[in-house]
């Protein structure tokens, strides 16, 4: 089995150091790079390629959220997961915004950090307990005045609406195949298509919709 390659984009030194180490006792797990800024992530990638980067927000010379729209421009098959200590809410939804897959406070410990991994590379999303609660609100606070509670100006169909709504509550793919009795693959065509048809960017985009039409 092709094992997880890993970048570590951290400004402070000790913090990838740490890191490395941790991520060494994983069997599935390798670190392929590290960068100090947002230029040098870019760097990397162009040499090593990276199935999940470990971004920091804060990193002295450039901004984590600047350096993820980049690598989603650049490299759009590599996933990128937050690790910082901010969990404002609008450091979460700038991050998601910009395309990342997950958000993950640095006071995680190691299991959580695997986890969190894991979960990208696979293709779904993953935010820390408190996290979820702020993006909540915080998109909550975002929606119109007005609710549509009908999916008649919906252009999806039944089932897609069905994923849509298990999505916006966080459900992972596997999650959504065993609740909806489908295999997984057909979960993440059904994903492709409603970002398709409603010409939304990520997942944080998806929840503002379902919110928006009242679906959650």
């Amino acid at each position: 089995m092709d094992k997880i390659r890993i970048l570590i984009a951290d400004d402070h030194k000790i913090i990838r150091v740490g890191l490395r180490g941790m991520l060494a006792l994983e069997s599935n797990m390798e670190v392929v790079g590290e960068a100090e800024d947002g230029k040098e992530v870019v760097a990397v990638l162009q040499a090593t390629a990276a199935d999940v980067v470990l971004m920091d927000i804060d990193m002295g010379k450039s901004s984590g959220i600047e350096a993820t729209e980049k690598v989603k421009g650049l490299y759009p098959q590599t996933h990128v997961l937050a690790l910082t200590m901010h969990e404002e809410e609008t450091h979460i939804i700038k991050m998601l915004e910009a395309g990342a897959r997950g958000y993950l406070l640095k006071n995680a410990g190691r299991e959580e950090l695997v986890r969190a991994i894991e979960t990208v590379f696979n293709g779904d999303t993953y935010f820390s307990h408190s996290v979820s609660g702020a993006l909540l609100k915080a998109l909550m606070h975002q929606k119109n005045k007005s609710v549509t509670k009908t999916s008649e100006d919906i252009p999806l169909s039944e089932r897609e609406i069905e994923v849509l709504k298990l999505i916006a509550q966080e459900y992972s793919n596997r999650e959504i195949a065993d609740k909806l009795f489908i295999s997984i693959r057909t979960v993440d065509t059904h994903r492709r298509n409603i970002l398709e048809k409603l010409d939304i960017k990520n997942t944080a985009g998806l929840v503002k919709y379902a919110i928006s039409k009242g679906l959650i």
